[in-house]
């Protein structure tokens, strides 16, 4: 069986959990026996490599950008297109497409159309959940392609229930159609902490309460930085370290500066650093309002370090509180204050709920989230054998269905593009 995943950025170009998530899967895919390829995004000129058994095509976008968000995705998604047509050439057609959220959504389906095979999509989460509603044409439009992706899609994966009955009850797809397959989660060596890298962040007291994630306002980090100020009237020996970047920094680094020292922006830091700190943290703290799974919240338990999540999504599946880490209601500062507070003061109960949360990662074993997958392609290549689709279609050329989907953005993109293409591996 060959799949052929498209995904807008993959390892080592690493923006969010997307990436993570595409290599994790797609290596342990391949380990299964599975030939997978990746389409993906690169700098400079395209090229075609195996990557860890993976084969990887990285492509540069081609055609007019300057800015212009939704002019960039498609002009991005006609190179994806062209590097899975160079992949073609090179090892043959696949037998399914799997394409990640929205951003690959127009070559997805030029793909399934043009190719005539079956096409799977994960949506690994909503415009209208990140940003809790609609409030402008660009979110309006984003959300509109995530239904599209759906509605093109054989099967759609979800990697919680959470986001199954939120895709199922906001776009209206089917619950035959939809699959819950969680994210997974490597088992970090057991290594001890490393003194320079603790002496980094910390002084020796204090006690470091640990936030790893994007700086965005569905995650909730402003709600943490309040309740630190509550949690230092307690614990005043306490610190927040905050690992990661996004367009919030300039915003929550204000809101920290009545706290001074005891609030740590790292910005972006390598991940063996970023482990040294799980290592060396007394709590981990997931404040969202939002999230769809919470691959974070997984890797500070995979550390054996209690973990305190907001009571939402596909955290609140994962979190039994008390047994394997913590709940808050999200938003609510004393709640969360609270909870933290309990945790540095009770060193039995942080050691309760590191063991516990260590435990619940052997469920999230990416060998076992790929035997799941494995499956589902199966069952999607068995329904499509004996599908009318497509002998009942009107074939499509790749341009045919290029300009079908164009239509989505504006009449003249595609027409800029060809003006503008280059060509590309030969």
């Amino acid at each position: 069986m060959h799949v052929m995943m498209l995904s807008w950025e993959y390892p080592p170009r690493v923006v969010g959990g997307l990436a993570r998530h595409v290599g994790e899967l797609a290596g342990a895919l391949v380990a299964q026996g599975i030939e997978v390829s990746v389409i993906t995004t690169g700098e400079g000129t395209p090229s075609i490599k195996t990557e860890d058994g993976v084969l990887v095509a990285r492509w540069p976008k081609r055609g007019p950008g300057g800015g212009d968000f939704l002019l960039d995705t498609m002009t991005m998604n006609f190179g994806l297109v062209e590097a899975a047509l160079a992949v073609e050439r090179s090892v043959g057609t696949p037998d399914l497409i799997h394409g990640h959220d929205w951003l690959v959504a127009p070559s997805a389906w030029t793909l399934k159309h043009s190719w005539h095979r079956p096409l799977v999509s994960t949506i690994h989460a909503t415009e209208v959940g990140r940003n809790r509603g609609l409030h402008n044409d660009l979110q309006r439009r984003i959300s509109d392609l995530e239904w599209a992706l759906g509605f093109e899609s054989w099967k759609v994966i979800l990697c919680s229930q959470a986001m199954v009955e939120e895709v199922h009850n906001f776009f209206g797809v089917p619950q035959d159609k939809l699959a819950m397959i969680p994210n997974g989660i490597n088992l970090p060596p057991e290594l001890g902490v490393d003194p320079a890298i603790r002496a980094k962040f910390a002084a020796p007291e204090e006690k470091i309460i640990l936030y790893v994630g994007r700086l965005v306002p569905e995650k909730g980090v402003g709600v943490l930085i309040e309740a630190m100020g509550q949690v230092l009237v307690q614990h005043p020996q306490a610190k927040l370290v905050i690992v990661g970047s996004g367009y919030q920094a300039d915003e929550l680094k204000g809101q920290a500066r009545a706290l001074g020292s005891k609030v740590y922006f790292t910005g972006f830091i390598s991940d063996s650093e970023r482990d040294a700190l799980y290592r060396a943290a007394n709590v981990a703290v997931f404040p969202s309002l939002y999230e769809p799974f919470g691959i974070v919240a997984l890797e500070g338990m995979s550390f054996g370090l209690p973990t305190i999540v907001g009571r939402t999504g596909g955290l609140a599946e994962i979190v039994d509180h008390g047994t394997n880490g913590l709940l808050v209601e999200p938003g609510n500062v004393q709640d969360l204050a609270g909870q933290i507070n309990w945790v540095l003061g009770d060193p039995a109960l942080a050691r309760k709920l590191g063991a516990g949360g260590l435990q619940t990662c052997h469920q999230y074993s990416w060998e076992r989230i790929a035997k799941d997958t494995t499956a589902l392609y199966g069952k999607v290549l068995a329904q499509f054998q004996v599908s009318p689709w497509p002998a009942n279609e009107e074939f499509w050329t790749v341009d045919e269905t290029l300009g079908r989907i164009d239509q989505l953005f504006s009449a003249t993109l595609h027409q800029r593009y060809q003006a503008t293409h280059k060509g590309g591996i030969q």
